[in-house]
């Protein structure tokens, strides 16, 4: 008897919606599995998710997607990293930048040489080692130099990608119906369930039924089929992330946009800037316990200039699904979980439960233990992500009472690694983990948390030629910004590439 999965239905269009839809069409393609996205045009999308981190490329890849006509259709910018501003204290900043940073040497990365360098009396700068963030600064933009084999400034660099969500999901609809993927514009009422507790049915508003083998849930923060039908249950870290809401509003286009998502933070939470080529997004994201909702829509409006736009409020609350895939339900997008976007996350997990999915693609009978893999595999990828979120807070020297509040509560696992790079300067980091060592020595350094030793390794090397032969790397990077063009120019290239003379 065939077992295969013959029948997939997904509920909810939007981003998370499309991009299941377009991933499960490359990779069934010519399987026959038919593909239904039931959405109502009735329920807008969320639409806060516009920018992202360097795997939205290997998405594009996979796809085969030409980079330029997807950002040209979704009016796109690039991305070098983030920065953030104000978050030690009001006028400080630093960089969470993309790609190389310093040589490694003697076999060492080169953060573990920054804290021997800064013990030697030197004072380091992220912007001096990352051609990344030296871009940024300069509102430059360059690509990786494939001469370069990965490695140095230059064949290190890494980009991701700033664009309208709702564009993305308008984009990836045409690409998907055009690869046999049926959209059936209708309202949801629930689902009907088999006797055994799985989803036999979508229950249709007016009428009639939409049957299939598996299910993908994207209805957002409702979970239609993930919670309301299977009473998953939630998992509320609103102790350690007590935002729980968020404002969001348009302003006109920056005539150079920066190639970098800007993160500030601000009295009960922090604010978004998002430049993309034909307006730039802005959002405050806030704890209604320490502002109230025309307190913050009054600060977001101060602080990102006149709106164009009616703002959108948005509640939620942080944490995650108990279980991301439940019988023959597995939940995606916001019906998954929510994490504030302060890295970019949110569409990242789009595509790493898909990308997990089709490693633990189901047949018919479901098996448990393939589920249960899932689920360990996703909840360990989300639980390191909000422990890098929460180190963000960690520790500020504002002195808001939302500010005391964050630096006082985190999770064991991340005072586990916190005591550990206090004491060492080591970061531990796990296979698989979506944020790397390096990424958490960003944050570290950037809030001002100084070790008390480093790696012994380090002082294996010669100081002397270390310094000698980072004034090369200096001067590779400051090379680099000189010889890019701005951020503007390379869109306009790309538009005049991707747009043929009519």
């Amino acid at each position: 008897m065939d077992r295969a999965i013959g029948s997939i239905a997904i509920l909810g269009g939007g981003t998370a919606g499309w991009m299941a839809a377009a991933v499960l069409a490359q990779v069934l393609r010519g399987t026959g599995t038919s593909i239904t996205l039931v959405e109502s045009a009735d329920i807008p999308t969320v639409g806060v998710g516009e920018a992202t981190i360097p795997p939205i490329v290997d998405f594009l890849r996979l796809l085969e997607i030409d980079q330029a006509e997807f950002m040209v259709a979704t009016e796109g910018t690039f991305k070098l990293g983030i920065r953030f501003d104000d978050w030690t204290t009001p006028g400080e900043r630093y960089w969470h930048p993309f790609g190389t940073f310093g040589p490694t040497i003697d076999r060492r990365p080169f953060h573990n040489m920054w804290h021997r360098l800064r013990a030697a009396g030197d004072d380091p700068r992220v912007e001096a080692y990352s051609l990344s963030a030296a871009l940024g600064d300069a509102g430059r933009m360059a690509f990786a130099d494939p001469r370069a084999g990965g490695v140095g400034p230059s064949g290190g660099l890494r980009h991701a990608l700033h664009f309208d969500a709702g564009l993305v999901a308008r984009f990836l609809r045409t690409w998907s119906e055009r690869r046999g993927v049926t959209r059936l514009e209708r309202k949801v009422e629930g689902a009907v369930l088999r006797d055994d507790g799985f989803v036999e049915a979508l229950a249709l508003k007016g009428g009639g039924h939409l049957a299939a083998d598996l299910f993908i849930d994207c209805s957002g923060f409702r979970g239609v089929l993930i919670e309301e039908a299977l009473k998953t249950g939630y998992e509320d870290w609103s102790r350690w992330l007590p935002c729980d809401r968020a404002v969001a509003g348009l302003t006109a286009r920056d005539p150079n946009p920066p190639p970098f998502t800007q993160a500030a933070a601000r009295p009960a939470g922090w604010r978004w800037r998002i430049p993309l080529r034909h307006r730039t997004g802005n959002g405050y994201v806030y704890s209604s316990a320490h502002v109230g909702d025309d307190e913050a829509l009054a600060d977001l409006a101060r602080e990102a200039g006149p709106l164009l736009s009616e703002p959108r409020f948005l509640r939620f609350k942080g944490g995650r699904r108990k279980a991301f895939w439940s019988r023959n339900v597995v939940a995606l997008g916001l019906a998954s979980g929510f994490l504030e976007p302060l890295e970019s996350t949110s569409i990242h997990f789009v595509t790493s439960g898909l990308m997990k999915l089709l490693d633990h693609f189901p047949d018919k009978d479901f098996d448990p233990a393939n589920i249960a893999a899932y689920n360990a595999a996703l909840i360990a990828e989300y639980e390191a992500a909000r422990d890098f979120i929460v180190l963000h807070y960690q520790p500020t020297r504002r002195d808001e009472p939302f500010w005391r509040e964050r630096a006082a509560a985190i999770p064991d696992t991340l005072a586990e690694r916190l005591e550990l790079y206090r004491g060492t300067g080591r970061i531990p980091f796990r296979p698989g983990e979506l944020f790397t060592d390096l990424s958490w020595f960003y944050v570290l350094e950037g809030m001002g948390v100084r070790p008390a030793a480093y790696d012994p390794l380090v002082n294996f090397s010669n100081l002397a030629e270390t310094r000698a032969g980072l004034v090369g790397w200096r001067g590779r990077v400051a090379q680099g910004v000189a010889e890019a063009a701005t951020h503007e120019a390379v869109l306009d290239a790309i538009a005049a590439r991707a747009r043929p003379a009519a």
